[in-house]
């Protein structure tokens, strides 16, 4: 009886297993150079965001961890008071001792009240500007953004320092006009120095402002304007549902970036409160802080209320930032 032909292997499972043993050694020998090209990759990303990080270590993290450290301590009067003083761990005595502070937490409420003036005017202006400006019907385009925009090259120093002498009875032709025309104004008096202050900052910041809608308009599809033209929508319609709606996220980033501007206010305060008797010292948190620092040397008391500042600022940009995201999403 014959023997059985012996088995043989099929040729394709023949190639297949020859493939398989070298697609797993092209990806051994690749694995490698991969690998070498992702490290490489990483070193020069690491590279690359070493200074950023270093920098922001320098000039943000450290500044903030020793302010941290200076509101945990008081200066205290060492012996009977004849031995100078010593800092003393006081814990959250700072902080409370400016919470607990009339003038501090009056500053405040001056800021929230330059705030509800200065935000709303200031952006609503820069806004119809910019509008304006890139409306169809727009004349010497480049000269106006230049025209509104000099009043931001000027120092806010020197603003204010324009600004007070417009102010100044028998010097400011403003008020000769105010006079003429029968009324009666006083930029340093109690009721309107607010409003005095508000005019400064929005003279020096609106042209600025302008610069940055106008830009965020010239992405707006023309596409988009004419054919909301050929619909019969009219120009302010245009502007109001079309053009506004499309730069959303410029105006969100402005209104930010101006309230955490608003509540260092600073500057203006400090200059006009040489002609003004109803702006003292401690008029904004700013003024506070620095009078705590350097007329009182109290340096504790100036650190926790500076922390507390950008506590507010903090919360503030968090605030601005999910109505300007629930409104886009809306």
């Amino acid at each position: 009886m014959a023997a059985p032909p012996a088995p043989v292997e099929s040729t394709e499972s023949t190639e297949s297993t020859e493939s398989t043993e070298s697609a797993a050694s092209t990806a051994r020998s690749a694995r490698p150079g991969a690998n070498r090209l992702r490290r490489s990759q990483h070193r020069a990303a690491a590279l690359f965001l070493t200074p950023f990080f270093v920098l922001f270590a320098a000039v943000m993290a450290a500044p903030i961890g020793y302010a941290v450290w200076m509101s945990l301590y008081e200066e205290r009067s060492a012996g009977l008071g004849f031995g100078g003083t010593e800092r003393v761990f006081g814990g959250l005595a700072n902080y409370t001792k400016a919470l607990s502070d009339p003038g501090f937490r009056e500053s405040f409420l001056h800021i929230a009240l330059y705030c509800a003036i200065y935000i709303p005017a200031m952006v609503g202006t820069a806004l119809v500007l910019a509008l304006l400006v890139d409306s169809a019907h727009a004349r010497a385009r480049r000269f106006f953004q230049l025209a509104y925009f000099l009043p931001h090259a000027v120092p806010g120093l020197i603003a204010t320092i324009i600004w007070i002498y417009l102010y100044t009875p028998g010097l400011s032709p403003v008020l000769d006009w105010i006079d003429a025309a029968g009324g009666s104004w006083s930029f340093f008096s109690a009721e309107h120095v607010l409003s005095s202050i508000v005019n400064v900052a929005a003279w020096q910041w609106t042209g600025y402002n302008m610069i940055i809608f106008y830009a965020a308009l010239q992405a707006v599809p023309r596409e988009t304007i004419e054919a909301a033209v050929v619909d019969g929508a009219g120009a302010i319609r245009t502007a109001v549902q079309i053009k506004i709606p499309m730069i959303r996220s410029a105006v969100v980033m402005t209104t930010l970036f101006t309230c955490v501007g608003a509540i260092q206010l600073f500057t203006e305060p400090k200059i006009m409160s040489l002609r003004a008797p109803s702006i003292d010292t401690e008029w904004s948190p700013t003024m506070f802080i620095y009078k705590a620092a350097f007329l009182q040397h109290d340096y504790g008391l100036a650190a926790a209320a500076s922390l507390l500042l950008a506590l507010l600022g903090a919360v503030l940009s968090f605030i601005v930032t999910k109505l300007g995201n629930r409104g886009k999403t809306a």
